[in-house]
């Protein structure tokens, strides 16, 4: 197994390399030094080995993507409405990149750069980025490095960031799981179950209205598994709004525990722990549009709420000097087998 590839050249001529981590017979991954992208997952399941995350065959193909396939997601995840914000008493205007609101960092981001290789191990991959003042119309020079590794049976990503003036810091993770292993078997098939207790409502063009409201009674309610096909009522006037799933799904208080994910197919599960206080659910309705033959999958994206620094009264998503930042994601995997209960896949995660 290639530890370093060649994953073709952009436009402009510039290089993009694969990374591996972790072993052939177990969970290793494939991480391009463009965008952080993880584009390769692959577990133990069933029958062999399974893609859990839908990919590209090569560099540009990743960076024409519009549909943000894998990458590291910043400087702020999600929207900010209107492209616009004011902080400390000065106005700051963002590049607008859906309509005339800012979305997952604006033209380029995170998504689009190419980041710096400070440590590859066998178990482990370090990428930096520096992102300058007015990049994306940010404020304050912001360093940030994304740390993969394979942990036995689990995938950790850790963001570790520090800025020299005040800025929105949301960063976030976006692969799209298909833990069937199969681009023929829907991802709304995937039985999921998400320990929210609220959503936020969004306007048309997808900003957060303000408020939280109760998951119960519901589209939004996953406290307790269903397939996402199952659960999704289409006259849900959410639902509507979305063509599907793109809410911001806000978590029990005080608990790591973000998303669980199987795949009856495949018999591969997943579980998501992060200290977040929302996980953003999209169920990918524009992928056939996007990428027609790619297949679907699903994001479950942990992070602060969207379009927080426009929302008084939603928690804080600023960073400031001096304030060290750090956020790490967990995938944990498990093979519970085919068509099991979810009874028997929650005790392999660890849910009960």
């Amino acid at each position: 197994m290639d530890r370093i590839r060649s994953f073709g050249s952009l436009a402009d001529g510039r290089v993009v390399r694969a990374h591996c981590i972790g072993e052939e017979d177990g969970l290793h991954a494939e991480i391009l030094d463009l965008g952080g992208i993880l584009a390769r997952l692959r577990v133990p399941g069933a029958g062999g080995p399974v893609d859990a995350v839908l990919g590209l065959p090569h560099a540009q193909a990743y960076y024409d993507d519009p549909a943000f396939l894998g990458i590291l997601v910043g400087r702020y995840g999600n929207r900010i409405g209107g492209a616009r914000f004011s902080l400390d008493g000065q106005a700051h205007v963002l590049a607008a990149n859906e309509g005339r609101n800012h979305l997952h960092g604006g033209m380029l981001g995170f998504g689009r750069r190419i980041w710096r290789v400070v440590e590859h191990r066998a178990d482990a991959l370090a990428l930096h980025y520096r992102s300058p003042a007015g990049e994306e119309g940010y404020p304050g020079n912001l360093d940030v490095t994304a740390r993969y590794r394979v942990d036995g049976d689990a995938l950790r990503l850790v963001f570790e960031a520090s800025v020299d003036a005040a800025t929105p810091f949301n960063p976030t993770h976006h692969p799209y799981f298909n833990l069937a292993g199969d681009r023929g078997v829907p991802a709304g098939r995937q039985l999921l179950q998400v320990p929210a207790t609220g959503v936020l409502p969004v306007a048309p063009d997808l900003i957060p209205l303000g408020h939280v409201q109760p998951v119960a009674g519901t589209s939004f309610d996953f406290r307790e598994a269903a397939p996402l096909q199952a659960r999704m009522d289409a006259d849900d006037p959410q639902i509507a709004i979305a063509g599907g799933y793109d809410h911001c799904l806000v978590l029990e208080a005080g608990r790591t525990h973000v998303a669980a994910l199987y795949s009856p197919h495949s018999g591969v599960a997943m579980r998501i722990d992060c200290d977040a206080p929302a996980v953003q659910l999209y169920g990918g309705q524009a992928l056939p549009r996007q990428h027609p033959g790619l297949g679907d999958g699903l994001c479950l994206e942990p992070q602060d709420y969207p379009d927080a620094p426009n929302q008084p009264a939603f928690p804080s998503a600023i960073l400031r000097p001096g304030t060290p930042y750090r956020r790490e994601i967990s995938y944990r995997f498990a093979c519970p087998g085919r068509d099991r209960d979810w009874a028997e896949v929650a005790a392999v995660l660890g849910l009960t």
